[in-house]
């Protein structure tokens, strides 16, 4: 192993550190992930599963690999497949199942100390879990129960982070959140500037300089820690804050963090829009669900439920603008192409334009796997209907007070001015990034409309890892809802290799 150690705590399913473990000079990886560590059984299986990946020398993953993410074996054979067996003992020593703040410490530390193995110059990245500081997390903790929130351990989580700062002196460290985290409050003051201060003396004779990736130089506002995923090449709408943290006598060593400070920032890239990531993936058709309406999946139920929607959009009293009636009425039209609901694994051709494809195309897969759509109810259908077309064709997603009166779902707060239900059914428009995705694109798929009104649908599981961008051979373990959790999770693992790169830049300057 002779790539700089990295240790990421909080890994969810691993998109920081592939981000990181992605960076490789000929055959060899400039980082190793030394540990990763997620408390969550499912997102650990699919860390673990990662790091198997990734133990094989760069480009010569073998077949089993492929042929486990199509569903032809079973992880159990995958692991032990001569091929893979010298690679299975690695993979599960890195990734680690444990929860942070309540494993012992001397077991967390052991592995920490093994993974370094007396290294003295290395990474530590994470992001403690973000529900006790994002917005509209700590809103509804707050408001059923504000002694709980008070007394919620996870504001605090940081200090497991911290704690392992104190304990290793790591050479960087970067720590990833929700914006919501530079306004939450705590007892009444602010809890990152705690965070940050911590952070700067962990007590452990140390300093550290606290920098930000986006823009250069010193810190002017607390704002200058969140990075803008969009203007970095990045096909989503997801503002975060990452600090950069750098040990002192590191940073001594580095005159051009003073003298030269862009060249330890991100460089802005040209947009990335959705259509730039999901156009070249199988076209597909959602499924009908049965849960109200009676209607039983099949081509032509499906294909009856759009025409039923096309026709209340044509009625008089629904106001339809011209444009946006006549696109429905093509996507119906259309429609009748899609017959597959995908699967686990399709065969196909999947293209895509570099520099893309370069990072998320794999020939190997032989297709594309996790591409199934959701079941919708024929109401649901309808209003995707509607809400994709005018996307089309308004170049925005309508707002609930665009729906035609019949269109609006039988809800006491239809007519509330807060976003959250004005945008209740939100279409991914094609020629911009998408907005953020959330772990809340488990639970339903109204805010991640696809932008293509014949297929009608939400987003699968893959188009919304691509909207992160992990790369195509990157597999999701877990039942669907578990996937889209993870997916929804994640540090887009693009933006972590970009950020790999500064830091890179940062040890080769320093000559370490």
């Amino acid at each position: 192993m002779n790539g700089i150690p990295v240790i990421d705590l909080f890994a969810g399913p691993g998109g920081l550190c592939e981000g990181f473990a992605s960076l490789t000079k000929g055959e060899s990886r400039c980082f190793e992930i030394r540990v990763s560590i997620e408390k969550d059984p499912v997102a650990h299986k699919t860390l673990s599963l990662r790091a198997l990946f990734r133990s094989f020398p760069v480009g010569k993953v073998p077949a089993a690999y492929y042929q486990y993410i199509r569903g032809e074996i079973s992880r159990e054979q995958l692991e032990s497949d001569p091929a893979v067996i010298p690679y299975v003992k690695k993979s599960y020593a890195e990734a680690r199942c444990a929860e942070l703040g309540k494993n012992d410490h001397s077991e967390i530390d052991s592995w920490i100390r093994g993974g370094l193995a007396g290294a003295k110059e290395w990474v530590l990245i994470g992001g403690p879990p973000c529900q006790a500081y994002s917005i509209v997390g700590r809103s509804r903790m707050r408001g059923s129960n504000p002694k709980e929130f008070e007394s919620d351990k996870r504001h605090f989580l940081y200090k497991e982070y911290l704690r392992i700062i104190k304990e290793f002196s790591p050479s960087v460290f970067v720590m990833e959140n929700v914006k919501g985290m530079l306004t939450s409050q705590h007892s009444g003051s602010l809890i990152f500037n705690r965070i940050l201060e911590d952070l700067k003396l962990p007590g452990n004779g140390h300093q550290y300089l606290v920098r930000s990736f986006s823009v250069p130089g010193e810190i002017s506002d607390s704002d200058d820690f969140v990075i803008k995923s969009e203007n970095f090449g990045i096909p989503q709408s997801r503002h975060r804050v990452i600090l950069f943290g750098i040990r002192a006598d590191v940073a001594e060593s580095v005159p051009d963090l003073v003298n030269c400070p862009e060249r330890f920032s991100l460089e802005q890239s040209p947009l990335v829009c959705a259509r730039d990531v999901l156009d070249g993936l199988p076209p597909l058709r959602s499924k009908l669900s049965n849960r109200y309406d009676g209607m039983t999946d099949s081509v032509a139920n499906w294909q009856k439920a759009l025409t039923n929607g096309l026709k209340v959009l044509e009625k008089k009293k629904s106001a339809v603008p011209l444009r946006v009636l006549e696109r429905a009425q093509w996507a119906v039209t259309k429609s009748w192409i899609h017959k597959s609901t995908g699967g686990q694994f399709i065969q196909s051709d999947i293209l895509m334009n570099e520099p893309l494809a370069a990072w998320y195309l794999d020939p190997k897969i032989g297709g594309v796997t996790l591409h199934e759509t959701r079941s919708h109810m024929e109401s649901d259908l309808h209003r995707y209907l509607f809400a994709s077309s005018f996307a089309r064709e308004e170049k925005r997603s309508p707002k609930l007070r665009d729906f035609p009166q019949a269109l609006l779902p039988s809800h006491e707060n239809v007519n509330s001015e807060s976003t959250p239900f004005l945008d209740r059914f939100r279409v991914q428009l094609r020629n911009q990034p998408s907005t953020t995705i959330v772990s809340h694109i488990a639970k339903d798929g109204h805010y991640y409309i696809h932008p293509e009104p014949s297929q009608c649908r939400s987003l699968t599981v893959r188009e919304a890892a691509r909207l992160q961008t992990f790369p195509d051979n990157y597999f999701f373990e877990g039942n669907r809802t578990q996937q889209y959790h993870q997916v929804g999770n994640a540090v887009p693992p693009l933006l972590a290799r970009k950020i790999a790169e500064i830091v890179l830049r940062l040890f080769q300057s320093a000559g370490r």
